[in-house]
C-alpha cells in the first residue's frame, strides 16, 4: 500500500492543455474517486499515475518515490481497464496468473495468489471457462482479480462498470467497496457517473476542464459544493437553479416571484439553488406557497417526482408524498430555506463558501 501524490500536474497534447496544474494528495488505503464530465481531464490523469501518458509538468509520488520517469511495470500499481482487456484465447485462471508468469514466478506462488483472488471474487467455478463463455460482470471480475494478484500499492480503475447494465453497475458497486475494505489499498478511480462517485469514494476530486473544482467526502460536496459546477453536477436528480436578485434576506427571481433567502447581508444578483428533495407540498394547497404549474408527474414508487414550471423556470421536485395533480394543474410549493444554497450570479461561488 501507498499513498498517491499529485503536485501541480500539468499535461499537454501540443498546444492543447489538458491537464492545468492539478493537485491532489490520496491517502494510504484511500478510495479516491475523480468524477467529471467527459473531456474534463481524469482518464489523462490516471494514466499519468499509470505511466501511459507523459507528465508535462509538475510531480506525481507514489508512496516515497517520484514515478514521473519510471516505466509502468516498476511504478507497483496495477490497472483496470473499461474494455477489461482479457486475453480471449487464455482461460480465466491463466488470464489472473498472466502477470505473475512474466515475472517469471514459481508454480506454487502462482497457485496460492490466483487461488485466494478467485475466492475473493466467487470466481473458483469458472476458472477453466473462456472470456468469451463469461457475462460481462464475470468478464470485470476476472481483470479484477488479475489485478489483485499482483498485489500493488495502489489499484487504479478507468470506468469499469460502464459497459454493464443499471442493476450489474449496482451490484459491481457494492463489490468494488467491499473488495476495498477487505484489501484496504490505495484505489483511483475514475468515473463520469456521480452516484458512482458518491457511492464508493472516501474522497472525490471534482475536475472540469482540466482542472479540479472541489475536494472532499461525498457529503461534504453535497452538502457545501463551492461552486455552481460542483451542485449542479454533484447529486441526482440535479439542483434546481434560480436567477434573480437577493436584498433584505428575501431573493426574488426574475419573473417576481420572492422566497425568504437562507443569508443575509448579501444583497445584488444571484442564483437561488434548490435540490428537488428540499422542495416540500404546502399543506391544502397553502397560500404561503409557490404556485407551480405541474408539467409531468413521476411516480417511482418510494417517492413522486414532479416536472413543474415556476413563472418561467422549469424546476424537479422529488416528494415523499404521492401526487394526484394533473399535467396543467397548480401546486403550491416551498423550499427548506436551510437548505438553500446563494451563488453569486457573476463568479458562481458559493456565498460563504
Amino acid at each position: 500500500m501507498a499513498s498517491v501524490t499529485i503536485s501541480q500536474v500539468q499535461k499537454y497534447f501540443g498546444s492543447t492543455h489538458i491537464i492545468k496544474g492539478v493537485s491532489v494528495d490520496i491517502a494510504d488505503g484511500e478510495f479516491c474517486v475523480l468524477v467529471g464530465p467527459s473531456g474534463c481531464g481524469k482518464s489523462t490523469l490516471l494514466r499519468m499515475i499509470a505511466g501511459l501518458e507523459e507528465i508535462s509538468g509538475g510531480e506525481i509520488s507514489i508512496g516515497a518515490k517520484v514515478v514521473n520517469n519510471m516505466p509502468p511495470k516498476e511504478r507497483d500499481i496495477a490497472m483496470v481497464f473499461q474494455n477489461y482487456a482479457l486475453y480471449p484465447h487464455m482461460t480465466v485462471r491463466d488470464n489472473m496468473a498472466f502477470s505473475l508468469m512474466l515475472a517469471k514466478k514459481d508454480k506454487a506462488f502462482i497457485e496460492e495468489r490466483v487461488g485466494k483472488a478467485s475466492a475473493i471474487l466467487g470466481l473458483n467455478s469458472l476458472l477453466e471457462r473462456y472470456p468469451r463463455q463469461l457475462s460481462g460482470g464475470q468478464r470485470q471480475r476476472v481483470a479484477m482479480g488479475r489485478a489483485i494478484v499482483r498485489d500493488p500499492q495502489v489499484f487504479l480503475f478507468d470506468e469499469p462498470l460502464s459497459n454493464l447494465d443499471a442493476k450489474l453497475r449496482v451490484q459491481m458497486r457494492a463489490e468494488i467497496k467491499e473488495l476495498h475494505q477487505r484489501l484496504n489499498t490505495t484505489i483511483v478511480y475514475v468515473t463520469h457517473d456521480q452516484i458512482e462517485a458518491m457511492t464508493m469514494a472516501d474522497k472525490i476530486v471534482v475536475m472540469n476542464g482540466g482542472n479540479v473544482e472541489q475536494i472532499g467526502a461525498p457529503l461534504e460536496l453535497y452538502d457545501r459544493p463551492v461552486n455552481l459546477f460542483v451542485a449542479g453536477f454533484i447529486g441526482s436528480p440535479a439542483m434546481n437553479f434560480l436567477r434573480g436578485r437577493v436584498g433584505n434576506g428575501v431573493f426574488t427571481t426574475d419573473d417576481g416571484m420572492s422566497m425568504p433567502a437562507p443569508l443575509h447581508g448579501v444583497d445584488g444578483p444571484a442564483v437561488y439553488g434548490v435540490r428537488p428533495e428540499h422542495f416540500s407540498l404546502c399543506a391544502n394547497g397553502g397560500a404561503d406557497g409557490l404556485p407551480v404549474t405541474v408539467q409531468v408527474v413521476e411516480p417511482t414508487g418510494s417517492e413522486t417526482q414532479v416536472i413543474a414550471r415556476l413563472g418561467t423556470t422549469p424546476i424537479l421536485c422529488a416528494f415523499r408524498e404521492r401526487v394526484t395533480a394533473r399535467p396543467g394543474e397548480t401546486i403550491r410549493i416551498a423550499a427548506e430555506t436551510a437548505q438553500v444554497h446563494l451563488f453569486d450570479a457573476e463568479t458562481g461561488r458559493r456565498y460563504d463558501a
